[in-house]
């Protein structure tokens, strides 16, 4: 494991995301099993919130689907959200993140392709579209 991933699972037990990211894991019934780069990977989770086909909180990454589906490019687009969770002090970065699902919803219509914290986290690595601003798209001209 690299030292950068030695640190943030050390900020992310302190700032309290880890542990929050373990008690969801609980309450949600995930199997748990330890994961690359200090990960800690909750599958099948089986509470209806969030909607997403996985989440991460501090160092645990959770998701409703079977072993094996946290693989590849979405294992690394939530590793990113985990550094996220680090440079945010932890917690602070739940209420940051509504508040960019709601910029991206107001700017392009869905909750990820205006998210800063999507967009940092590679969005077709999380398999978010891009979507453009509801200003930049083309209308449709006059009927003639």
């Amino acid at each position: 494991m690299r030292r950068w991933h030695r640190v943030r699972r050390v900020l992310n037990y302190a700032n309290l995301s880890t542990p929050l990211g373990l008690l969801v894991a609980r309450l949600g019934r995930a199997r748990l099993a330890p994961g690359p780069c200090g990960l800690v990977l909750g599958y099948g989770y089986r509470l209806p919130f969030p909607v997403a086909g996985a989440f991460t909180l501090g160092n645990v990454v959770l998701t409703k689907h079977p072993e094996g589906h946290l693989t590849g490019h979405l294992l690394r687009h939530e590793d990113r959200h985990a550094s996220q969770y680090a440079a945010c002090a932890g917690l602070p970065m739940l209420p940051l993140y509504l508040v960019a699902v709601a910029v991206s919803f107001l700017v392009c219509g869905n909750q990820a392709s205006w998210n800063v914290f999507e967009r940092l986290a590679n969005l077709e690595d999380g398999n978010y579209p891009r979507t453009p601003p509801w200003w930049a798209r083309t209308r449709p001209g006059p009927p003639e």
